[in-house]
């Protein structure tokens, strides 16, 4: 089998979480369509669209650039997320589902981000 991106673990779980926001995101408003729907869903997949660029990367430099790319999206997404649950527009537990997963890609990828520095 070869080694590409997907068998990455960071990026297993980021999957997981763009495939959760865009069936969360299905429960927002149709007038959110173009607003935090959209933001939601574009912030999520810049998470895994990040540690996909990365891995074409070749210098340390280049890797932990696109890791703290793909952090800040995610934090991005942790804060669509809460306003989604703020506006009551998801569930307590689809709100926690979403911070708990993109809790574990936070970890993981400051994991990486350490790992870089040392």
């Amino acid at each position: 089998m070869a080694y590409t991106f997907k068998n990455v673990r960071v990026w297993q779980k980021s999957h997981e979480l763009v495939m959760e926001v865009y069936k969360i995101t299905n429960m927002l408003p149709a007038s959110e369509k173009y607003g935090l729907t959209a933001q939601l869903k574009r912030s999520a997949a810049s998470v895994s669209t990040n540690i996909v660029e990365r891995y074409k990367r070749r210098t340390d430099k280049e890797f932990s650039y696109f890791l703290s790319i793909a952090d800040g999206s995610l934090k991005e997404t942790k804060y669509h997320s809460f306003l989604s649950f703020e506006l009551k527009y998801i569930k307590k537990e689809d709100y926690e589902r979403l911070s708990k997963i993109a809790d574990e890609i936070g970890c993981m990828l400051f994991c990486f981000q350490k790992k870089l520095k040392a």
